[in-house]
């Protein structure tokens, strides 16, 4: 009995070796080709081994390679397209041909999620756009990619930076371009793109290093967004294949309705490092030139970005090394003279294509008593970033894995622009009070000369009102022969032309890692996320000077003398055209945000159908800095005063100031989030979600930089802001359909309503009374494509939601005092800038070697404040893409932007010119209705554009 018990266990090794030997023996490579059911090969499928954290993908012709054994089976990926599975057997050549759905909900995502899933799998709205279908686009910006997206509105009217971003109505006081991504998070491979939202979108640019872009709407963005509650957005790199593989696209272009050239190189190359493919690498990046949509009279937009990554990927776990360098120079287009509240046309004389940026200038600026610094308004804003990150994946054994993300960075941003480019009144108290000649006593009359064409533009005699022998304010007398530019805009006006310099350094750190624990049905996740900003600014709150220009494209900077009533004559602007240089010193800042977040996160597979994950996320958040706010010139309202040149008849250099004592601040805000959902998967073709979240969202750094006197400092408000939101979806697939409908409810609390400062009838500025806001969007995102056979198909995205604010107050400025204003209550109106209505519709047609597609994209109307004063209009813009394989390297396209030429309004400011115009919230129904003919100001859709693109592979 023992003998043959014995001889069982000898023959089970035996019969077990053998096994394993066979198993051992069958290992092999497995090479193939993946195509397009046009033929065309297609690059970048994803290979992998089911059940394993093994894979690969296909190089520039579509060809693949991967150890495998027979019992294995291979899964075949792509975003857009159907996928695959195919069990290796005893073949070493798989050839597959993909079928294109350009929704795929058996896609495996990454972003938004605890572990990696298929869409189908997830509660998580998410949408993605792959390199094939970023490239068939003539984008503006990154973020002009995510009008593709449902749920996401995007501004992209000031051009390559300054977008707006948001989601499902969470938008309060984001429609101002300085702060259009406060909720959401934007990142490049997993992790934040920066810490601090100051700036974002100038250091983000899409290339043809852009894999894909992976897009999480609210949901578990509260739990592994590092306080982005209301979106992650994460555009993913390409990486090195098992072979060499390349591409280089020219692209050459037409802008601002087809006369301002564009050219642009991308250039990538990748693939293995080592004989046995376990190390890759992947170098590309850009150069472009332009003048851009609107023209200033030099380029728009010149410099570029290169990135690269070295991946080794080993047995128990992968490792990937990355550097980003970005040195770029970008213009922002102003807002446009515009008439019609119900239908805004551009002013007589103007154009959609008009550039209200400074000439070209170049001149020394003071900053306070400690130097100087150059102000170029060809560098526009000059953005540069260098970064080095790591994302390491290893193998723990025992169903652990540990993973970490982190990167270091520095990020510098100089402005030399003008800002808050509206009419300013020569007929305004404004117009001498603000550059200090009505506290110097500069009266008498002042000419103003066209420094171009050396044109007498006219003259504005500015002196006492004596009623009675009383005075009895100041008076103005234009003279007879006036020839302002622009008088249909504004009578005896010019637009305000300030020197708005920043100088802004961010060094900062960031890590994130996380341990996986996988059980039979369930799976836990926990990390943390740690990261250091630290930003220094000089200015950004104060211009360095105030130029004015003529009211026209390209505008003219203007020379001004005084014939003072003293019988003296004053210089009033310098060589270059500006008045009080160095104005009343620059404000310096200097602090670090120190963020720190653990997070927990669960998923129970409770039946092989349904699931439920949750999460948990606390978050701890502090500022520790100091402002230096600084002294105005003692001497600078002394009539005598000379200035830097000693010489009291050129006035324009009287301005300057002294740097103060730091105000030290250091404010810490601790944050405790949460979202959970329960996903069921009906049959193969259908599944639905729904969950709750429950988000925070601190200040960002730029509030604290805002606290420039102690007063405003002990006043800082450090309360969390709350969002809350609730979704739901129903997926639907079946061969070549597939449908996402999701609807949702977000209710946004605690924000502190964006109020400007106030000016008195002295000509003081004052900060009214903070008011706190609530907000509730509810609405339904639509997603769906639908192929009608193998050439023709369709993609569409819609939203339709309904926005109100639940609580809303705002001042109202009297003019004369703090005592007189009024505060009025506005809730229940509709919020700004949320259209009720928006979607997307692209067809695609591909036959053989050609295909073409039309993207046309809807923005229903929106009100344009929450007083509900008046609508922008709804409009439609439709963009074309025609493509030609000539042959599989080889490729030409085309692509028209705004086919139509239309100019639809994305934003606005006030009339009344500088600074009435910057209160938008200050302007009521009753305002409209009374003054029909105004002229107020809109930034619109990018002009008509034409590029050719010639793209090879090699």
């Amino acid at each position: 009995m023992g003998n043959n018990s014995f001889t069982k266990r000898i023959f089970f090794v035996f019969l077990v070796t053998l096994i394993n030997l066979s198993v051992f023996a069958q290992q092999r490579k497995v090479t193939g080709t993946i195509n397009a059911a046009t033929g065309q090969a297609l690059v970048g499928v994803s290979v992998a081994i089911k059940g394993t954290s093994k894979g690969t993908t296909t190089d520039a012709n579509g060809k693949f390679g991967i150890e495998a054994n027979s019992s294995q089976t291979l899964v075949f990926s792509f975003v857009g397209y159907q996928s695959q599975s195919v069990q290796v057997g005893n073949r070493q050549t798989i050839d597959i041909t993909l079928t294109e759905a350009t929704e795929n909900l058996d896609e495996v995502i990454v972003t938004g999620v605890f572990d990696k899933r298929t869409k189908m799998e997830s509660s998580v709205a998410i949408s993605t756009m792959n390199a094939k279908q970023i490239s068939s686009l003539a984008i503006t910006s990154a973020a002009d990619l995510l009008k593709n997206i449902p749920g996401v509105y995007v501004n992209n009217a000031r051009g390559e930076i300054a977008n707006t971003v948001y989601s499902r109505g969470i938008a309060a006081n984001s429609i101002d371009n300085a702060s259009g991504y406060y909720y959401v998070s934007m990142q490049e491979d997993g992790l934040p793109l920066m810490n601090v939202n100051y700036g974002t979108d100038n250091y983000l640019r899409a290339d043809i290093m852009t894999e894909r872009l992976e897009a999480v709407r609210g949901g578990t963005a509260s739990i592994l967004g590092a306080n982005a509650p209301g979106g992650i957005f994460n555009y993913v790199s390409k990486t090195g294949g098992s072979t060499f593989q390349g591409e280089v696209r020219t692209k050459l272009g037409l802008e601002g309705n087809g006369k301002n050239p564009f050219y642009r190189v991308d250039a990538t190359m990748g693939g293995p490092l080592s004989k046995d493919g376990s190390w890759t690498y992947q170098v590309g990046g850009f150069y472009r030139v332009s003048d851009g949509a609107r023209y200033p009279g030099y380029a728009s937009n010149n410099g570029g970005q290169l990135r690269a990554n070295v991946v080794k990927n080993y047995k128990s776990g992968s490792l990937k090394m990355f550097v980003k360098v970005l040195d770029d120079r970008n213009a922002q287009s102003e807002f446009i003279p515009t008439q019609g509240w119900n239908n805004p046309q551009v002013m007589s004389g103007l154009s959609t294509t008009d550039s209200y940026n400074l000439p070209a200038v170049s001149l020394t600026i003071p900053i306070n008593n400690t130097g100087t610094a150059t102000f170029n308004s060809k560098d526009k804003y000059y953005n540069r970033d260098k970064t080095f990150g790591v994302n390491w994946v290893q193998d723990l054994g025992n169903d652990w894995t540990f993973k970490n993300d982190g990167k270091i960075s520095s990020k510098h941003m100089t402005g030399s622009v003008p800002a808050v480019v509206t009419p300013f009144a020569t007929d305004n108290i404004v117009f001498y009070a603000l550059p200090h000649l009505l506290q110097t006593g500069k009266l008498g009359t002042y000419t103003f000369t066209d420094k171009v064409t050396g044109q007498n533009l006219g003259t504005m005699t500015f002196v006492p009102n004596i009623i009675n022998g009383n005075f009895a304010g100041f008076k103005f007398i234009p003279g007879a022969n006036n020839n302002f530019p622009g008088a249909n805009v504004q009578q005896n006006s010019l637009f305000f032309l300030p020197l708005f310099y920043q100088d802004i350094k961010i060094d900062e750190w960031m890590d994130q890692f996380s341990f996986t624990k996988k059980l039979s049905n369930m799976s836990f996740n926990f990390g943390g996320f740690a990261a250091s900003s630290h930003v220094t600014r000089a200015g950004g709150q104060e211009d360095s000077g105030v130029g004015v220009g003529t009211i026209q494209d390209q505008p003219h900077l203007v020379d001004i003398k005084l014939n003072g009533l003293d019988g003296k004559t004053y210089q009033i602007t310098d060589p270059n055209g500006f008045m009080d240089l160095g104005r009343g010193g620059v404000t310096t800042s200097d602090a670090t945000k120190s963020q720190m977040a653990l997070f927990l996160g669960h998923n129970w597979s409770i039946t092989p159908d349904l699931n439920l994950d949750w999460g948990l996320r606390y978050e701890h958040t502090n500022y520790k800095g100091s402002n230096t706010p600084v002294t105005r010139n003692a001497n600078e309202n002394n009539p005598a005063w000379g200035g830097t040149d000693g010489n009291p008849l050129t006035v324009y250099d009287n301005g300057g100031g002294t740097a103060g004592t730091p105000l030290p601040f250091d404010k810490t805000i601790n944050t405790v989030s949460f979202s959970a959902g329960l996903n069921y998967k009906i049959n193969e073709g259908a599944a639905v979600y729904v969950r709750y979240s429950d988000g925070k969202k601190a200040p960002e750094i730029g509030q604290f930089f805002s606290a420039t006197s102690q007063f405003l400092i002990n006043s800082l408000n450090t309360d969390a802001q709350h969002i809350q939101q609730i979704e739901a979806a129903l997926k639907l697939k079946k061969n070549r359909f597939s449908l996402n409908v999701t609807p949702f409810y977000s209710y946004l609390s605690n924000v502190p309503n964006l109020q400007f400062a106030f000016q008195d009838s002295n000509g003081q500025n004052y900060n009214p009374t903070t008011q706190y806001g609530k907000y509730r969007t509810y609405g339904i995102e639509l997603e769906g494509t639908v192929a009608f056979n193998e050439n023709l198909s369709l993609r569409a995205q819609a939203t339709f939601q309904n926005s109100k604010a639940i609580e809303y107050k705002t001042w109202i400025s009297s003019g004369v005092n703090a005592s007189q204003d009024v505060l009025l209550d506005f809730s229940g109106n509709e919020t700004d800038n949320n259209a009720q209505v928006m979607f997307g519709l692209t067809p695609m047609y591909q036959k053989g070697k050609f295909n073409t597609s039309f993207n046309y994209y809807y923005m229903g109307s929106r009100q344009a404040n929450i007083p509900n004063a008046f609508k922008m209009p709804a409009f439609g813009q439709l963009d074309w893409s025609v493509g030609y394989d000539v042959n599989p390297k080889l490729r030409l396209q085309g692509n028209i932007n705004n086919v139509t030429n239309v100019y639809g309004v994305l934003g606005w400011s006030g009339p009344g010119g500088f600074p009435a115009a910057l209160n938008r919230q200050g302007f009521t129904k009753e305002y409209v209705a009374a003054n029909p003919n105004a002229v107020y100001s809109t930034q619109g859709s990018m002009p008509r554009a034409y590029f050719i693109t010639a793209s090879y592979k090699f």
